[in-house]
């Protein structure tokens, strides 16, 4: 029974519907015909209003599928075949469609908005929602407000947040408005600093006195806040006020006027001051000879009559303090989560550093040796990982079984050079440098022989493809965050090898004093040969980390061997800790110098050089110094 009732309700209800919409279709025929965005939303709004007939009436509107029959009727066109706008019957013959132009397109979706807020269709829903934050008004608010209780609960929260920026904006309670504005404490987006900017836009005023109802921003003096010249054009601007003439106009005005060697009555030998230049010319005035001009006497009788002020557009100031404070906090927060992500970006730039010159500090520190292939044993582990990639598809996998590989392959490759060059070269630093140069390039040569010029990719998996973020401007890619743990891995691993392993007792022995140690029985070019292989090899691991965030290349490791020895060298030679330092040093310092100078990162490596030169000036052994062989005595 109730759907039979609910059926009839419609059934009679139908042509009640219909005939408003077709009287105000009627009523409105020309004006659909040959729509003005100017005159059309009187019209858009009276069809809207007109019953449930009109939404499918205004969407085939907007999407010009409406037409005029050859019998006067609107009719919707579907494909081929129309149908009667109001009643829905079949219309045959000739149907001329009609084109509204954009901007009227853009009223229709407007009106749209309310009734597409319920419909069942969530995508009708968003896409009402998308055009309301788009472009809303006033009338848009207690429609939305009705359709709150959405079932799908992102759409219901993303209406909630738009029922708080509308209620900003057009509600008429201040009350309400301030409400409104403290419920987004906390936020930072865009759209609630778009909806708060207009309340605290200001217009400068001058008055006999100011209105006890001004929103006043500030009262303005004249000489500090205004210049004279500034505060008079305001008046004069408001119409309180005649226009003041230059000196140049003023003494054009007068030669033009000059009767018989005088002007205004007044003869010309007499026109040596400002005073009485001011009184020929009013003379003139008085005559109708030439237009008023205010005079100095008049400037300042204006300005001492009159009081300056900014006054907010926005009447209430309980809205416009709300604001402004909410506002501060945003910008309090954005800076805030600026410092956040500068300095989570200097930590990933720094651990890139250690990583690379972790390798550089075991060779460097123990043996004394200046490695300039060191950079090439990054690019080798770098091409280990691509070759690795090539016979195994899976990408996890892939880094899995790269990381020891390049390992191995480096610090073979190390332990190689060392066997053939740099043991017959040690305590000669000058020829170690100059060999280990020619190393360097031999190696880039033999690894564009392999792989060619063009860079090689190097694909991370899957799960460190994303970012890891707080708010909307603190964000680092996970690659980076990988390489950070990477490098805290690292460091705990040299620390256990060097503090509770006998090779580590060694290396540390050797270092120290290599010739007592040598007296106790350790063979200092077997751990020589073993600490470059484990330096190389640590280059090798950088290498495939590095690979996954630059191009492998074969000047993949010349990007980073300076960078290496300055953490080495400001570090501190031989000391892991100070090599951590260092990184963070100069990690810290170049995001820094980039953050003055973002567009020229060339400029802000400069910067950090001469900064280093500078430091090493004041401490020559670096942040931590190493003792034992270093120290005299």
């Amino acid at each position: 029974m109730r759907r039979i009732f609910l059926c009839l309700l419609l059934i009679f209800a139908a042509p009640a519907w219909a005939q408003d919409l077709q009287t105000v279709l009627d009523a409105n025929r020309d004006q659909i015909e040959k729509p003005s965005r100017q005159t059309i939303g009187p019209v858009i709004n009276e069809i809207a209003a007109s019953g449930d007939g009109a939404v499918a009436f205004l969407e085939a509107w907007a999407d010009r599928r409406i037409g005029m029959a050859e019998d006067g009727r609107f009719a919707i066109i579907d494909g081929e075949a129309a149908i009667d706008a109001v009643t829905g019957a079949a219309v045959t013959g000739d149907v001329k469609a009609l084109r509204p132009n954009s901007g009227v397109r853009g009223l229709i979706a407007a009106a749209l908005v309310p009734a597409l807020l319920a419909d069942p269709d969530i995508s009708r829903r968003r896409a009402a929602l998308d055009a309301l934050g788009r472009d809303a008004t006033a009338e848009h608010l207690p429609a939305l407000r009705a359709s709150l209780d959405d079932p799908d609960p992102g759409l219901a929260a993303r209406k909630a947040r738009l029922e708080r920026l509308l209620t900003i904006r057009f509600d008429p309670d201040p009350a309400a408005r301030v409400a409104a504005i403290k419920g987004f404490s906390g936020d930072t987006s865009t759209d609630l600093q778009a909806a708060l900017n207009p309340l605290l836009a200001s217009s400068r005023i001058a008055a006999t006195e100011l209105p006890a109802d001004a929103n006043v921003l500030q009262q303005l003096s004249v000489g500090s806040d205004l210049t004279r010249d500034e505060a008079y054009r305001l008046l004069v601007d408001a119409g309180l006020a005649r226009p003041r003439l230059s000196d140049a106009e003023q003494k054009a005005a007068l030669a033009a006027n000059l009767v018989d060697g005088q002007v205004g009555n007044i003869p010309v030998a007499n026109l040596d001051s400002p005073d009485a230049r001011d009184r020929a010319y009013r003379a003139l005035a008085a005559a109708g000879t030439v237009p008023p001009a205010a005079s100095a006497e008049d400037v300042d009788a204006a300005l001492d009559s009159y009081v300056f002020a900014d006054v907010y557009v926005e009447p209430s100031a309980e809205v416009t303090d709300a604001a402004r404070a909410t506002l501060n906090g945003l910008v309090f927060r954005e800076r805030a989560q600026q410092g956040v992500d500068l300095t989570l970006d200097a930590l990933s730039l720094a651990s890139i550093y250690f990583l690379a010159a972790i390798g550089l500090a075991i060779t460097f520190g123990v043996m004394g040796v200046i490695n300039m292939a060191h950079g090439e044993f990054i690019m080798m582990g770098a091409y280990t990982g691509y070759v690795a990639q090539t016979f195994i598809a899976n990408k996890t996998a892939s880094l899995i079984v790269a990381l020891p590989a390049a390992f191995i392959v480096t610090a073979l490759a190390g332990i190689v050079l060392y066997r053939l060059v740099i043991r017959h070269l040690m305590h000669r630093p000058l020829e170690t440098l100059l060999a280990t140069f020619g190393v360097s390039i031999a190696l880039q040569q033999l690894a564009k022989n392999i792989f060619g010029t063009q860079a090689r990719p190097l694909t991370a998996p899957d799960w460190l493809g994303g970012s890891i973020g707080w708010g909307e401007i603190v964000s680092i890619s996970t690659i980076r965050v990988a390489i950070f743990v990477l490098a805290l891995l690292f460091l705990c691993m040299f620390l256990y090898i060097t503090k509770r392993t006998r090779m580590g007792l060694n290396m540390r022995a050797v270092t120290q004093n290599p010739g007592m140690a040598a007296s106790m029985g350790i063979n200092p070019d077997r751990v020589a040969m073993l600490t470059f292989g484990l330096g190389s090899g640590i280059a090798g691991i950088a290498g495939v980390a590095i690979g996954l965030f630059a191009q492998v290349t074969s000047e993949l490791g010349q990007g980073y061997i300076v960078q290496s020895f300055m953490t080495v060298v400001v570090g501190g030679v031989g000391n892991i800790l100070g090599t951590l330092a260092g990184a963070a040093m100069i990690g810290g310092l170049q995001k820094g110098i980039e953050v003055l100078n973002p567009a020229n990162t060339l400029a802000a490596q400069t910067w950090m050089i001469l900064f280093i030169i500078i430091f090493i000036q004041f401490r020559p052994r670096g942040i931590f110094p190493t003792r034992g062989r270093f120290v005299e005595g």
